[in-house]
């Protein structure tokens, strides 16, 4: 399948094996830019003993404000074998964490389904979340199913202009929306332990950007109306403008107050009812993330 390689949307067709480069600048290398515990999730996801996550480098989407830049945009990283990847997940299973977390993960998608194999056959067993932008292949979605317990997509636009002049992508919304939906045929909905940690399930993510509330608005209208009940919805207050975001208007502040109030209200009236919004807490340089419970 590298060979001529349509894993993702842009259906790139390039030889990845010769190490010809693509959209998302992979090659036919596992590509890194960290492994660690992470603590700031969802409380669902990060718990106690924090979520193992696993930062792959480069990425599908070209977001003008990406807050990891350097990896996705940058390629900050290493190259790994399907061996050595295999071997972090184990690593951080034995570090007692409570899921394997990978973070942009989909131009990586088969040679994570080696690893997970690999890893399985060792002792893995933890559950693996998917981390992504959601930037999806169904026929790609289809080859995780039986490997990936829970997923984590973001729904970043309804409004595909936005996408296309910030993210320098076509048709975003009707590609994500159809994949969220194909994750939950997979998964399901949200299923929790005692402890409250998700096991298996989806979880969409929505980030709020400033200037853009009726934006966020019809996503979480699509997400109420669309999807089951039982979906945690996380809204995300923590944008603060990095990367090529400092020199566009519209993107060159945090969000103000009002606007988050505004938000806030929105998922009130349309009656959200499960997951988790962010408290709008400034720091020195960003918003720190600190979940509530959305009753």
């Amino acid at each position: 399948m590298l060979e001529k390689c349509t894993i993702c949307p842009h259906n790139c067709g390039i030889n990845r094996l010769e190490r010809q480069i693509g959209r998302c600048k992979a090659s036919d290398k596992v590509r890194i830019a960290l492994y660690s515990t992470h603590e700031f999730e969802e409380p669902c996801i990060s718990g106690e003993k924090g979520s193992g996550t696993v930062f792959f480098s480069n990425c599908n989407l070209s977001c003008i404000y990406c807050q990891n830049y350097e990896i996705s945009q940058l390629g900050k990283g290493k190259d790994i074998s399907i061996e050595e990847l295999a071997e972090i997940f184990i690593k951080q299973q034995d570090k007692g964490v409570e899921n394997i977390n990978l973070v942009t993960p989909t131009s990586y998608t088969l040679q994570i389904i080696e690893a997970i194999k690999m890893a399985k056959q060792k002792g893995l067993a933890i559950p693996i979340l998917y981390n992504t932008n959601g930037y999806e292949k169904i026929e790609t979605l289809k080859l995780l199913e039986g490997y990936i317990d829970i997923y984590l997509p973001d729904l970043k636009y309804a409004e595909d202009k936005i996408g296309l002049e910030y993210s320098k992508v076509n048709n975003y919304f009707s590609i994500a929306t159809k994949a969220i939906q194909e994750m939950i045929r997979q998964v399901g909905v949200p299923k929790l332990d005692d402890r409250g940690m998700i096991k298996k399930g989806v979880m969409v993510r929505h980030l709020v950007l400033p200037n853009h509330i009726e934006n966020s608005k019809k996503v979480l209208k699509w997400l109420k109306e669309n999807l089951p009940n039982e979906i945690y919805i996380s809204v995300m207050a923590q944008y603060f403008p990095t990367y090529q975001a400092k020199n566009v208007e519209k993107l060159s502040r945090k969000l103000t107050k009002e606007e988050w109030e505004e938000i806030e209200s929105y998922i009130d009236k349309i009656g959200i009812e499960n997951g988790y919004v962010q408290e709008l807490e400034e720091h020195e340089k960003e918003y720190v993330p600190k979940w509530e419970w959305k009753e």
